[in-house]
């Protein structure tokens, strides 16, 4: 199934289910908020000691194996043949990035997609969905005190680091357009569930909270990631022009009948003879350069050209979104991931490094 021609061409912060986008959002004054004190949560260990690969904060869940594919470095690989067209139909020779979250005149209300961790006892409830064959129909944590992200989009992001009787430990919960009603009457567009432990990707054809079929939060720009000086994993982007496929990692369309416009899944990543100097660049600044060279950016979702997401956090400033703000889109290409794909559908890719990758990915 494809979704609807208003969600195949939406644009972020355009309304595009009307009777769920009038609702008031609730909005998230730090990166992750956990809703209740009464919650024992596994304390993640320090950023500088943890593992090679992302781990939420405060929760002791990391973001998939290290092995899948968003954690996964694309400095290696060779430029896909499509690559200056594809960044022709996106406007790249004259647009730089746009971080997509930091302070928003409102210190309570900063621009970005919050998430949350749940709580042990947290309700789960049913919600009813607009796309309901294409959305993991059971139960949501979602209550009153989940942070759902402004404008029309609203994402909801929850994890919870526990078992329930419906879902594994480490489980992250997605929605999209997302209105939380007592007693069994939210609504939501979509809504997709992921096992962070796993490789596992969506059914071919299904969206998900995004329009690509893909996972928010682990391509979100993360505040304490950036911290820390490392942040290891791919970085979410959405662009104006998509056209009707995907590529894997996505399992979902939502394009135009435009074979000039990239497919969502499609992987970029910056030159690395690019460079910003320290006034230019900052070290917080520094640090996505640097993830955008290793492990570069997907395409996950139709908006503006070459805007990236990043966490709703209070600790972002303007000046830091300034600076990345120079980054060129022209300084881009897009790579071939292709032969990193063990299955199609799993997440897992080769490894640089192995006796595959050199096989299957030498430039």
């Amino acid at each position: 199934m494809v979704r609807l021609i208003d969600r195949r061409h939406r644009q972020r912060r355009l309304a595009v289910i009307p009777a769920l986008v009038i609702a008031v959002g609730t909005f998230v004054a730090s990166s992750v908020t956990v809703l209740a004190a009464d919650r024992q949560v596994v304390a993640a260990g320090p950023l500088s000691a943890r593992a090679p690969h992302q781990v939420l904060t405060r929760t002791g869940c990391r973001v998939f194996p290290d092995n899948n594919v968003w954690n996964t470095p694309i400095d290696g690989l060779p430029v896909n043949a499509k690559s200056v067209t594809w960044l022709a139909s996106m406007a790249a020779s004259t647009t730089n990035l746009h971080p997509d979250y930091g302070p928003s005149g409102d210190p309570r209300r900063p621009y970005g997609i919050p998430w949350t961790v749940v709580r042990r006892a947290a309700n789960f409830t049913r919600i009813s969905f607009h796309y309901q064959s294409e959305s993991d129909r059971r139960p949501y944590p979602l209550t009153a005190a989940t942070p759902i992200e402004g404008g029309s989009d609203r994402h909801a992001l929850m994890v919870d680091p526990y078992r329930s009787s419906t879902s594994a430990p480490c489980t992250l919960f997605e929605t999209y357009a997302t209105v939380f009603r007592p007693r069994g009457r939210s609504t939501a567009g979509s809504g997709a569930v992921w096992n962070l432990n796993s490789n596992s990707l969506r059914p071919a054809g299904y969206t998900s909270a995004d329009a690509a079929g893909l996972p928010i939060l682990p391509g979100l720009v993360n505040f304490d990631q950036v911290a820390s000086g490392t942040m290891d994993h791919a970085i979410r982007f959405t662009v104006a022009c998509t056209q009707q496929s995907f590529l894997w990692p996505a399992r979902h369309q939502a394009g135009q009948a435009t074979v000039s416009c990239p497919p969502m899944g499609a992987r970029f990543r910056l030159n690395a003879s690019f460079s910003l100097t320290p006034s230019q660049c900052s070290a917080f600044c520094q640090t996505v350069v640097t993830t955008m060279k290793t492990y570069g950016m997907i395409l996950a979702d139709n908006g503006s050209n070459w805007y990236f997401q990043g966490t709703a956090d209070t600790r972002w400033t303007s000046s830091a979104m300034d600076q990345l703000k120079l980054i060129p889109a022209n300084q881009f290409v897009a790579v071939d991931e292709s032969c990193l794909m063990v299955s199609p559908n799993s997440g897992e890719a080769v490894q640089p490094g192995s006796a595959a990758f050199l096989a299957r990915c030498a430039r």
